[in-house]
């Protein structure tokens, strides 16, 4: 049994990792740590865990953990992954970081979004991307994983093979997201509160959300050079999901069957991809709960550009479901091992 530590389990996307690895069957365990709810039942603090977690909620001492764990798995705010780690820890453990801590290969652009200081840039050059999708073997036998965030996971999954053909100019593309409330994480903030955001849809962090330099540097890795795009996120009254509509001029004249072929090569044989029916547009209700990832996109001839649409569940896909296929690919187990819920509806 692979034991297992969670720093930030009572956050919404700790929460799912305990749900999922509730259900992994290769997996134990060890370690329910959340800051804010110390000597707490974790049922007090969810509900839905109650008679089912009997646990208590315990510090962050990653140094303790370590000792106890074979995979840490951090569900913090940035910043605080990069102050805990340190060699002895690496050496006994491996650790997957949901924040953004070790995503950025360039320890200034990191600061200069995130607008704090790097507390262990010494580990960023060993970490890995932790797409499965496009860096599945980079990911395997590493002991430090920056697991995506919600938004850059749909945006690129739904643009990656025609920015890796080159079917698109990348430095076209325009990137319109939406995502739920549960995005925002748990804490308490005056937007988030039900009657500012129900019956209301708004763009927020214009030209200065977080995830558009990780977007920018994963789609850069895939056409070879670097590149800048738009990245505008809104967020709409509901509880989980994610929706990217992308746009980006065509590099020449392509059929649908072309580009459908080019979907296919790269993703036919991916489990949690799924290129969706001709003229099918993703929806968020229809990957609510699962690790699926629904794209497909339209051709629009007039204009010489096309249109990329994505979906998936920020918490899934988008954190906790992407962290345990990493933990399935760092110890050797079946990818989908502990992920293959259908998706919930309604």
């Amino acid at each position: 049994m692979i034991k297992a530590g969670i720093i930030g389990s009572t956050g919404y996307a700790g929460q799912e990792l305990v749900r999922l690895l509730l259900g992994h069957r290769e997996t134990e365990i060890v370690w329910y740590g959340s800051k804010s709810y110390i000597d707490q039942k974790y049922y007090q603090v969810y509900g839905n865990m109650f008679e089912i977690v009997p646990d208590t909620c315990l510090d962050d001492n990653m140094e303790e953990l370590s000792e106890k764990a074979d995979v840490i798995f951090t569900a913090t705010p940035q910043g605080l992954c990069a102050s805990l780690v340190n060699e002895d820890i690496l050496t006994r453990v491996k650790i997957i970081d949901l924040s953004a801590d070790f995503r950025i290969k360039d320890v200034s652009v990191y600061e200069k979004w995130y607008g704090i200081e790097h507390k262990s840039p010494q580990y960023i050059g060993e970490a890995v991307y932790g797409l499965c999708e496009i860096n599945r073997e980079q990911i395997k036998g590493k002991r430090l994983v920056a697991n995506p965030g919600c938004y850059t996971s749909c945006s690129i999954l739904s643009l990656y093979p025609l920015v890796k053909e080159g079917i698109i100019d990348p430095d076209t593309i325009i990137i319109d997201a939406k995502s739920g409330t549960s995005g925002a994480g748990r804490g308490a903030k005056i937007n988030n509160l039900y009657c500012e955001v129900n019956e209301n849809i708004k763009a927020y962090g214009v030209t200065t959300h977080r995830h558009t330099p990780e977007i920018e540097e994963q789609l850069g890795y895939a056409c070879g050079k670097k590149l800048l795009l738009n990245f505008t996120p809104h967020l709409v009254p509901m509880n989980r999901g994610i929706l990217t509509t992308s746009y980006a001029a065509l590099s020449g004249k392509y059929t649908y069957e072309e580009v459908r072929a080019v979907y296919d090569r790269y993703y036919e044989k991916e489990h949690f991809i799924r290129v969706l029916d001709k003229d099918v547009c993703p929806e968020t209700r229809f990957v609510e709960g699962s690790n699926y990832v629904d794209v497909n996109f339209k051709i629009d001839e007039r204009t010489g550009r096309i249109i990329v649409m994505g979906a998936l569940d920020n918490l899934v896909k988008g954190a906790a479901g992407q962290a345990v296929q990493n933990m399935n690919l760092l110890f050797g187990l079946p990818e989908t091992m502990g992920l293959e819920q259908a998706p919930m509806f309604p």
